[in-house]
Formats: structure tokens, sequence, C-alpha cells
């Protein structure tokens, strides 16, 4: 069975959506940023010009414990005998053209199982069409996509019921709301979760039974997110899961997809926030112009400059004269 919010592929005379933005020039493949940053020196007594010292000394508390959470995370994804030390995504050499306009230029990439990996990049950058790759939703002009172990493309219903997913259209009906939708979802699977649950612990309750299309864009975000995780996905490609939501939300969202990471759930969340990345991230992956420009654990492609500063710094556009 298939996710109600998940357009069934369309035939092979109308594959793919709208092409993406057309790119910008193809960029070299950039390592992600190493080095390690100097420990703050808390005993010195004289502010650094221009700087707050107390503000100063919260960044660098705050960059530590950042940094520690980081190392403990690859500690226990790397453990040796783990389960999750593959992989539960592969992307090699993927490439995917509308027309004259190449949206992804020779990808590749890969998710570890039992982690969180982000995906960030402009728009027009790839993703949406890498993810409908991945979803066996398009078939890619050149190279290969790996699901589970599995081809999507030419993937069974017992494959797909063990992907669940979140997209930004996620195709929800219009005339019911989640304290009906859910249930009904939650019948399609051997062992869902209790769609009651979700409903808890995304903070639905409040228009658990106001249609879908009477919803804010937040709310209706918490209901496409509970519909992609009510089937208990061993995988779940999520779009954006906190857009539009209010900090609340956001938060309490955050620790669901995190408790999912610990219970073994794999998840790769595309994203435009940097605050959601470097929350919930276990490895990184930046795309711009249909290419990868960095992909690795989290530290080590922030590196001291962080992971804005890198991110801007691997996807200017190019400048024209």
């Amino acid at each position: 069975p298939r996710l109600a919010d998940v357009p069934p592929a369309p035939d092979a005379a109308h594959r793919g959506p709208p092409p993406d933005q057309a790119p910008h020039a193809a960029r070299p493949l950039a390592a992600g940023v190493t080095g390690e940053r100097p420990a703050p020196d808390h005993a010195a007594q004289s502010p650094v010009p221009g700087r707050a010292p107390g503000r100063t000394e919260e960044r660098d508390e705050e960059r530590d414990e950042e940094r520690r959470r980081v190392e403990e995370r690859d500690e226990r994804l790397d453990a040796p005998g783990r389960e999750g030390a593959g992989c539960c995504v592969e992307v090699r050499g993927l490439t995917k053209s509308y027309g004259s306009v190449t949206a992804v230029d020779d990808l590749t990439w890969s998710a570890r199982t039992g982690a969180i990996t982000t995906v960030l990049g402009p728009n027009g950058a790839g993703k949406t069409t890498t993810i409908s790759c991945l979803l066996g939703l398009l078939h890619p002009d050149a190279g290969q996509v790996c699901v589970l172990g599995v081809d999507p493309w030419s993937a069974d219903a017992d494959h797909r019921a063990r992907v669940g997913i979140m997209l930004q259209d996620g195709g929800l009906p219009n005339t019911v709301g989640a304290h009906r939708l859910l249930p009904h979802l939650a019948r399609l699977y051997a062992h869902p979760r209790d769609p009651d649950e979700l409903i808890a612990r995304l903070g639905i309750a409040g228009f658990a039974r106001t249609p879908v299309r009477r919803l804010s864009g937040g709310q209706r975000q918490r209901v496409a997110l509970a519909a992609a995780l009510v089937g208990r996905p061993e995988l779940a490609f999520l779009d954006e899961p906190t857009a539009g939501l209010d900090p609340h939300a956001r938060r309490q969202t955050w620790d669901l997809l995190r408790e999912l990471r610990d219970e073994g759930v794999s998840l790769v969340v595309t994203t435009h926030s940097f605050e959601e990345a470097q929350r919930l991230a276990d490895d990184v992956v930046i795309v711009s112009a249909g290419r990868v420009v960095a992909a690795g654990p989290l530290a080590q492609v922030a590196g001291e400059r962080g992971l804005e500063e890198t991110y801007f710094a691997l996807t200017a556009a190019p400048e024209t004269s």
C-alpha cells in the first residue's frame, strides 16, 4: 500500500514534474571543511574588544555543547556491529534532464541506516528531482538509485509500505479531518502506529476534526507528517517537515524525529533551515546546481566556520561581468 498523500506514478508518456529552475554552472565536488576550533579560554578575564564578554562565553559554550553532541552521535552510529552501519539510500551518478535543462548532474550521495540525513540546497538545485527518483516517481536518465536495497522504479507494494513520504504538496484529502484520515491510513498497514498517539505527539488534537481545507499551513504540515509516519516506516523522506510551524510545534516535531531515529528509523530530511539541520542531522548533504558540493557528518561539513557560512560559500552563484 502507498500513503494517501503520495500521488500514483504517472504513465510513461507523462512522467515528471515541471522542470527545476535552470541551474547555475556546475561546480566541482568540494570536501567538507575539517579542523578543530580551539577550546575557549574561560579563565581569561579581559573581554574581547567590541564583543560582550557574557555573550561571547555563552556562544562558546553552545558551540562546545553542539560539538560534544555531534561526537556522541558519530560514536553511536559507528559502533562496531551496529546494524545501522550500512546505507538505506544510495545515489550513484544520478542524472536527470528536462529538455535542455539538466536538473541533476552526476549526483552521488548516500544516507546511513538509522541516521538522520539532511539535504540542503537552493531552490532549483535538484533536490525535488532527486527525491522523486528515490520514490520511484521519476526514472533516471543515467546513474542508479537504491532504497532499502531495491530499485524504487520497479519496487513492489511491500517495499513501498516500508517507506514513509511527506511532500510539500502532499495531496491530503481536503474534506476530512485527521481524526478520520489517520485511522483510515493506519488500516492499510500491517503494523501501524497508533493514530491517537501521533495526534497527541504532534499537537493535532485541537484541530483533528477540522477538514484539511480549513487548516493553516502549519497545521496541514503536522497532519502530513503524521500520515507519513502512521505506517511505521523503516525509512521516511520528509520535505521541510517544520515549515510554517510555530516554535513549540517545531520543537515537538524535532523531539519526535530524534526519538524515531533512536528507535532505528532512517530519516532523509530536506530543509532550508540551518537550525533544523544542526539540531537534527547526523549527516549533511549540500546540493548546488544539480551536484553535491559537500557531504558527510555534520561536524565535518560545518567545520569551524559553521554550517551556515560553509553553505553560502559552496552555493554562491557565480559573479557575472
